[in-house]
């Protein structure tokens, strides 16, 4: 079977028509990044450390993975954050939110162990087992735990589109970004910022409903009068 030979794109041969390109190459990469610009734009002011953080009452923790049902080390990061936060008085409850949609993988649950382990008494952790995304997290932290006010706790790489997202949601948001060392884990998270951030202005343009909303819980109000 004869072989079809492939034709290469050929640049435009004029003046005009390599500018025609230059313009339309600049004006992709330009929408491509106004997500990413939006979000630190729109969140100025709203991110810094343990220290700098305000009282809130409540520190919602994201879920970052398990390794053989235990926090992974970037999850880990967080709940460290988030007893710093309970220790210093500036949260009286911890809203722990990850995946559990099945039976198996149970971020939250393993989330709640760790913080207990740590000093954090069983009363002030409140566990969201249906945080399949971080605008759901926050969707479901306002409208069915009731979070008005919180201190937001993630990677640094996340933590602007997380603040971004809870805000849009109705959760007046200060982000505490976590340190982590500059490895793969670290690449991936920071480039897939870029993507995501995109999905992130689709979600507070549009508001979609979370995966699973459900009925309202009082473990948060419970954890905060308690």
């Amino acid at each position: 079977m004869p072989r079809i030979p492939l034709k290469r794109p050929r640049l435009p041969r004029t003046r005009a028509g390599r500018r025609r390109l230059l313009r339309g190459v600049v004006a992709g990469c330009v929408l491509a990044l106004m997500p990413a610009t939006w979000l630190r734009t729109s969140t100025v002011g709203r991110v810094g450390t343990v220290a700098d953080a305000p009282a809130a009452g409540v520190a919602v923790v994201f879920g970052a993975g398990l390794w053989k049902g235990e926090p992974s080390p970037y999850l880990a990061g967080r709940l460290d954050a988030a007893v710093e936060l309970y220790r210093a008085g500036k949260v009286r409850a911890v809203l722990v939110t990850g995946d559990n949609s099945r039976d198996d993988y149970d971020e939250p649950d393993a989330m709640r162990g760790y913080l207990l382990r740590h000093g954090v008494p069983d009363t002030r952790v409140v566990a969201d087992f249906a945080g399949f995304d971080t605008w759901d997290s926050c969707v479901r932290a306002k409208k069915i735990f009731g979070v008005d006010r919180a201190v937001l706790v993630t990677q640094g790489f996340h933590i602007r589109r997380a603040v971004a997202l809870c805000e849009a949601a109705g959760v007046r948001s200060y982000g505490v970004g976590v340190d982590a060392a500059h490895d793969v884990t670290w690449y991936y998270g920071g480039a897939r910022e870029v993507f995501a951030a995109g999905k992130a202005l689709m979600d507070v343009v549009f508001e979609p409903d979370p995966t699973f909303l459900g009925p309202t819980e009082p473990g948060v109000a419970r954890a905060l009068a308690g």
